[in-house]
């Protein structure tokens, strides 16, 4: 597959939710239990006993609440939700209620402190950046920025879910600041920003995953 862009990656997911009637919350269910996997590996190849996940309002954030279901049970997983639960919608507000109705607490970040409490209690986590997808395209202030200031100071290892948070998926631009991650789990294809701009030292290893449809037919 061809690198794709942000506007590309929009189409093809709104393409095999109208033609080939796969619903959102399936197509994140399987993003999810890619990303769990994931993490899983590299968590026990940096011998991390700990997950936390940081989750923004978006579809990139029920991502990280599909993962985080996944790991629960196999490894002691904290949730951080950046933005405030009400502005959750959708399948991301669909996951974020299964992952609470199993008991886990879900914090909601309103202090960047929170964070760098969180990423630097031990045991040293293995940190899953759920805060912004492709659609991020301007730069990022406020708490957002300084909670991917903190992840980057905490100096532990990220896997970030579709694309490093704070990455432009076209150009590679910094927008603000990024996430550094040392492995990037991808849905469908690579995106524009992987290999332009900033993008290779921010990315880490790219791991491209499946999600349900052969992208190449939507494509065509």
């Amino acid at each position: 597959m061809k690198p794709l862009d942000r506007e590309e990656s929009v189409s093809i997911d709104r393409r095999a939710q109208e033609q080939l009637r796969i619903p959102g919350e399936v197509l994140m269910e399987n993003a999810g239990a890619h990303v769990a996997r994931a993490a899983l590996a590299l968590a026990q190849a940096r011998r991390r006993e700990r997950v936390v996940v940081v989750a923004g309002p978006g579809n990139n954030g029920g991502d990280g609440f599909v993962a985080a279901r996944h790991l629960l049970d196999l490894i002691d997983v904290e949730v951080l939700l950046v933005g405030r639960p009400d502005r959750l919608k959708g399948d991301a507000l669909a996951n974020y209620q299964r992952l609470a109705a199993l008991g886990e607490t879900i914090a909601v970040v309103e202090d960047v402190a929170a964070v760098s409490e969180a990423l630097a209690r031990p045991p040293a986590p293995l940190v899953i950046d759920a805060l912004f997808g492709t659609g991020l395209a301007r730069d990022e202030q406020g708490l957002p920025r300084q909670v991917i200031e903190a992840i980057v100071a905490a100096r532990q290892p990220v896997l970030a879910i579709d694309l490093p948070s704070g990455l432009d998926c076209d150009t590679g631009a910094i927008l603000g600041a990024a996430v550094r991650a040392d492995v990037t789990v991808t849905f469908v294809a690579p995106k524009c920003g992987f290999s332009r701009g900033s993008g290779p030292e921010c990315c880490g290893r790219v791991e491209v995953a499946p999600i349900g449809f052969p992208p190449g037919r939507l494509l065509a």
